[in-house]
């Protein structure tokens, strides 16, 4: 189905007065792209690798909304440029200019799936759910990855690094707790390297059925492999559910600023001399996690590993 686009070029002052205009005249959907930094607030449960890099803040911004192409636009087009110019009463709009152009809805759920093959993180195999195992990977362990809507394919550098620090601290029986859980991908790496356990927590629910099939594809059973929606750091119900002083190896592959706010909540649920391995983490960040492990008295960093630009920190709970 195809749409008709229409983006404004406005500031990022007047984004939200243009919202609120465009949702008076039924506009049911936007989109807004600036330059704007996330705040502290807005990162504090995004559980992922990395934000994207969203350049300078230059002041502007772009308002986009979508109609059928069947839809004449002529009519709303008049009500939205009357209402741009009585905002310019108001806040600086910038060039308030309106262009057009034309999209169609694609299979997105399904085309990113041509890029995602099989690889290989040392003797282990990642491989799609839907591709076949390639002959020379045959007798290489192998984890069977669709990561749905939530995140981790495996390919991501610090994905990779949790996945070589989980099997240097794992030991046989031992139970794993995965912060910000995902796909499941480093819960089920831990389980197919020797676990007996694992309990994943997550922000996003599509986690809870993404890391389930994940689990069951690779003959994982529910005894061996739970997953709660919820934040650990501040919910004391997710807290009390993950237990107490009960895991030998915690895993967060999450943002650094995450991280070192996870590292203060995190060691009540750690066994002493247990393991909290630790990734998402670019190397700029690199000093400042390590001073907040440093600051930590519960924890100490005993493996500090790289790969590309990015780093994975290893701390013992004393």
């Amino acid at each position: 189905m195809q749409w008709n686009r229409f983006t404004i070029d406005t500031t990022t002052e007047a984004v939200d007065l243009i919202s609120s205009m465009l949702d008076e005249l039924g506009v049911e959907g936007i989109e807004i792209e600036d330059h704007v930094p996330l705040t502290e607030s807005e990162t504090k449960g995004m559980f992922i690798d990395i934000l994207p890099d969203l350049g300078p803040d230059d002041g502007k911004a772009k308002v986009s909304f979508y109609l059928d192409v069947d839809v004449d636009p002529e009519e709303l087009l008049a009500q939205v440029r009357e209402g741009l110019e009585e905002l310019k009463l108001f806040v600086n709009i910038g060039e308030g200019t309106i262009t057009e152009s034309q999209t169609e809805d694609k299979d997105w759920m399904n085309n990113w799936k041509e890029y995602f093959k099989p690889f290989t993180v040392d003797d282990i195999l990642i491989k799609p759910t839907w591709e076949t195992v390639p002959e020379e990977h045959k007798d290489k362990l192998m984890i069977q990855i669709d990561p749905g809507t939530a995140f981790g394919t495996g390919t991501h550098e610090t994905t990779q690094l949790c996945i070589r620090q989980i099997r240097k601290w794992l030991k046989d029986g031992d139970t794993v707790l995965d912060v910000g859980t995902g796909s499941g991908i480093l819960a089920i790496a831990a389980l197919k390297l020797g676990a007996k356990y694992a309990f994943g927590t997550d922000l996003d629910e599509n986690a809870i059925v993404a890391a389930a099939e994940n689990a069951e594809v690779n003959g994982i059973t529910a005894d061996q492999f739970k997953v709660i929606a919820g934040n650990i750091i501040d919910d004391e119900a997710v807290q009390a559910e993950t237990g107490m002083e009960c895991y030998d190896v915690a895993v967060a592959n999450i943002l650094a600023p995450v991280i070192i706010m996870l590292q203060g909540e995190i060691a009540q649920h750690i066994k002493h001399g247990g393991m909290f391995i630790t990734s998402g983490i670019i190397n700029t960040w690199e000093e400042r996690v390590l001073e907040a492990f440093a600051g930590n008295d519960d924890f100490e960093v005993v493996d500090v590993a790289h790969q590309g630009e990015w780093v994975a920190i290893t701390a013992r709970r004393k």
